[in-house]
């Protein structure tokens, strides 16, 4: 299989004029009206700081440009990823979660003290700053919103009701099925070893359907972050992140995320994680992933039997720096059949991350 690139890599959200400057783990989806949306974790300081908010950008002309990234989840604590899923005739569930107080102020003074982030160049002062906010904020306003958290638009992501909680947690969210349920695929509460699959009502509550089997592939191997597409055929795959190993597993299901079998591992160690899948015009399934040994990249698998193999390991975008941060892409199909790729990475250990688009196409 052969990967070609189309154009240059693009710059979709970024900050450095602000302190707020730091954008992190995006998804792309294309909206029921044909355009192309990108939610991310943006305006914020550090990787993990109270700063950051779920953003969405819009583009109208398949990738070309987008709107400047507008808040939509923005609680008083560190509102991190950000997931889609486009629904109906014109919904969008935008999706995200949060972490306590006390584990922010844990990590403030751990970057603090130890300048955890070569850019940051001003680690005491913004870890100053990062305390005082939190000192202003009620235990009563944490928790109400503490937890994994979602917003529902039903004009393709203009306007968003209420915030609602969810008690699975995944960094790309929940997907449509083909009898027009939300089936949401995650971690149980953020726990990295219970995974569950969950129907999704659209007055904010669940009934939880399915759950998977932990794989122990080590000391202390977690099962998280996991991502579900479906077949023509109705059948579901999901792939799942694997720690410390940092790769991937594999479960199917054939009665809509009722029952799931073993999950089975994808590839060696360090490959990469975690995962999306894209099933393509062509038939193709579309994995993107990222890969975290030097030279770091944004690698793509490509299975042409539904997931029973797959050609892994091509890069769309590589950087040779160890300290660099990277990863979480998801794929969008063009109009024209063509792939769009969204991620995030620094340029250097000296900036901080931006979501990145790349633009390519596979020819078998």
């Amino acid at each position: 299989m052969k990967i070609i690139l189309i154009g240059e890599l693009q710059t979709i959200m970024s900050n450095f004029e602000s302190k707020h400057c730091k954008f992190a783990w995006p998804t792309v989806a294309r909206l029921k009206n044909g355009r192309i949306a990108v939610a991310a974790s943006g305006y914020r300081r550090r990787h993990v700081c109270p700063f950051g908010k779920t953003v969405l950008s819009i583009s109208e002309n398949e990738g070309e440009t987008y709107t400047v990234p507008a808040p939509v989840i923005d609680t008083v604590l560190d509102d991190r990823d950000g997931g889609l899923c486009p629904f109906g005739e014109s919904g969008l569930i935008v999706t995200s979660f949060n972490i306590s107080n006390e584990r922010m102020r844990e990590y403030t003074k751990t970057y603090t003290d130890n300048d955890w982030e070569d850019w940051d160049t001003q680690a005491k002062e913004i870890g100053a700053y990062a305390m005082a906010y939190m000192d202003t904020v009620t235990p009563e306003e944490e928790a109400e919103v503490l937890g994994v958290t979602f917003k529902i638009s039903y004009d393709n992501g203009v306007t968003f009701g209420p915030l609602m909680k969810s008690p699975v947690s995944s960094p790309h969210g929940p997907i449509e099925l083909q009898n027009g349920e939300i089936l949401w695929v995650g971690s149980v509460n953020n726990n990295c070893h219970d995974l569950e699959a969950h129907i999704l009502n659209l007055d904010g509550t669940f009934e939880k359907v399915g759950e998977f089997e932990y794989v122990d592939l080590g000391e202390s191997t977690e099962n998280c972050e996991p991502y579900t597409a479906q077949l023509p055929d109705g059948t579901l795959i999901t792939h799942i992140r694997v720690q410390p190993e940092f790769t991937m597993l594999q479960s199917i299901s054939k009665d809509n995320g009722r029952t799931w079998t073993k999950p089975v591992r994808l590839f060696e160690d360090h490959e990469g994680a975690p995962g999306h899948i894209l099933v393509h015009s062509s038939g193709a399934l579309i994995g993107t992933y990222s890969h975290r040994q030097n030279p770091r990249a944004i690698r793509v698998m490509i299975s042409f039997d539904n997931g029973e193999t797959w050609d892994y390991g091509h890069d769309i975008y590589t950087i040779h720096d160890q300290v660099v941060d990277l990863g979480y892409p998801s794929t969008v199909e063009l109009k024209d059949g063509t792939l769009a790729t969204v991620f995030y990475s620094q340029y250097d250990d000296m900036t901080p991350s931006v979501i990145l688009q790349q633009k390519w196409k596979f020819e078998k």
